[in-house]
């Protein structure tokens, strides 16, 4: 059973590449967090503690979401995700990552 999640944020990223940074940015965490799950459309990293990581690829972008269980651990796993991103993305310029706080 997975820990209840209460805080979310959203970010979505403009990129003919998103399904490879994706599977990146999921087998880059998975082996440190092996019920890690992808595909080349939808990756969902359990970083524990009520942390998680869900990526949604299609043809024009990367939908990012994080959630958390509380603001500081939120804000945590949104810049670790736009630095790792921006990491595999280096010959891309995407811009900066507008994180969006939903539901």
């Amino acid at each position: 059973m997975s820990d209840p999640v209460t805080l979310a944020a959203q970010a979505r990223v403009d990129t003919a590449n998103g399904s490879r940074y994706l599977t990146q940015l999921c087998k880059h965490w998975s082996h440190k967090f092996p019920d890690t799950t992808f595909t080349p459309e939808r990756g969902v990293v359990p970083f524990g503690e009520g942390r998680r990581f869900t990526a949604e690829a299609d043809p024009e972008g990367l939908t990012l979401r994080v959630e958390a269980m509380d603001r500081e651990a939120l804000t945590r796993m949104q810049g670790v995700v736009a630095e790792h991103l921006a990491r595999f993305a280096f010959r891309e310029d995407l811009g900066g990552i507008a994180w969006t706080r939903v539901g």
